[in-house]
């Protein structure tokens, strides 16, 4: 009974998700949209961490603000349809402007890594991955506009890469690694819908690899990494590549969706977009490989004392999918 709350708001939160996703009324996914926030903030408050209640709060602030900015532009977008075309090139700005906002990507991302700061790297992983699910699905509706969300790509892959260069704090990382990949996922959407589901269910499971490990070693900046993994060579290695992989570094699984997305944008004539993404995406690649070569060093403190600490068995078949998933996409694609 513990747990039953968290339990009954990761339901309505679901619920909310499916229903935004799902509805064929603009009100009604507004109403899924609400129920999925209203359903996450108790989930995010949690009494042994200070910090959580000023995310919460700023959270709420973000998105009640991107819930009214929504409203407004769904009634302009739905009443506008009659006026031309530019009217409703202009609402749909409107209406993208607060979807982006609600997910966090650049220029609107300014809250999304000071309240994944203050958050618990279980409901880290919530925001980073589940939370970008319906705005994102919302935004393949209103694409009157691919010159306004090819600019969004350009910034979200500019301040995703950039801004991590000087961050030495593990939830920042993560927070401007997730609006680098929103750049590429929205790059997708552009182009086809089913390499946006590949990309998004790929994140997720090399998200939920290195995540597992930072939370279970509570492991919350760079300075914590080499002490930490030189007790577990096994954890050492699993992080280390789970990490070149979200860079997108082939032999890896990360690479696979990018090369989808790639292809596709240069077939449909995206090249400016593409060699865009290709030089910021490599940027970012320096603050991954700051990160695993942080685990590579030998210190002092290094243990002669074999600690086994099990990895679960589902923990390590999903570690195994990320580090061998190219080669089964490969075989399966031809």
């Amino acid at each position: 009974m513990k747990n039953f709350h968290k339990l009954l708001f990761l339901n309505t939160m679901t619920i909310g998700t499916l229903i935004a996703i799902s509805s064929m009324s603009w009100l009604t996914t507004w109403i899924g949209l609400e129920i999925n926030l209203l359903s996450l903030m108790p989930l995010m408050k949690d009494f042994k961490n200070k910090y959580s209640s000023e995310s919460t709060i700023k959270y709420f602030i973000i998105q009640a603000l991107a819930s009214a900015l929504l409203l407004f532009s769904i009634a302009v977008y739905t009443n506008t349809k009659d006026y031309g075309m530019e009217f409703t090139v202009l609402s749909s700005i409107m209406l993208n402007s607060a979807l982006l906002l609600k997910m966090g990507a650049a220029p609107f991302h300014f809250w999304f890594p000071e309240v994944i700061s203050g958050l618990t790297w279980e409901m880290s992983f919530i925001l980073m991955t589940w939370q970008k699910i319906a705005p994102m699905v919302l935004l393949t509706y209103t694409i009157y506009a691919p010159t306004f969300l090819s600019i969004i790509i350009i910034f979200s892959s500019m301040i995703g890469g950039l801004q991590g260069l000087n961050q030495i704090c593990m939830r920042k990382i993560m927070a401007y690694s997730s609006i680098n990949h929103v750049s590429w996922m929205i790059s997708a959407l552009l182009n086809s819908a089913s390499v946006w589901f590949y990309y998004f269910i790929v994140y997720c499971i090399i998200n939920f690899n290195i995540i597992v490990m930072l939370g279970s070693y509570n492991v919350y900046y760079i300075k914590q990494l080499s002490k930490l993994f030189s007790f577990n060579k096994k954890i050492k290695f699993f992080f280390m590549l789970n990490f070149l992989s979200l860079g997108g570094l082939p032999p890896f699984l990360g690479f696979f969706p990018k090369w989808m997305t790639m292809n596709h944008m240069i077939s449909n004539n995206y090249y400016v977009l593409a060699v865009t993404l290709i030089i910021f995406t490599l940027i970012s690649l320096y603050f991954y490989t700051r990160i695993t070569f942080s685990s590579f060093t030998i210190n002092s403190e290094e243990s002669l004392i074999k600690i086994f600490n099990k990895i679960s068995y589902f923990h390590f078949m999903t570690n195994l999918f990320s580090l061998t998933g190219l080669i089964m996409c490969t075989i399966a694609s031809n």
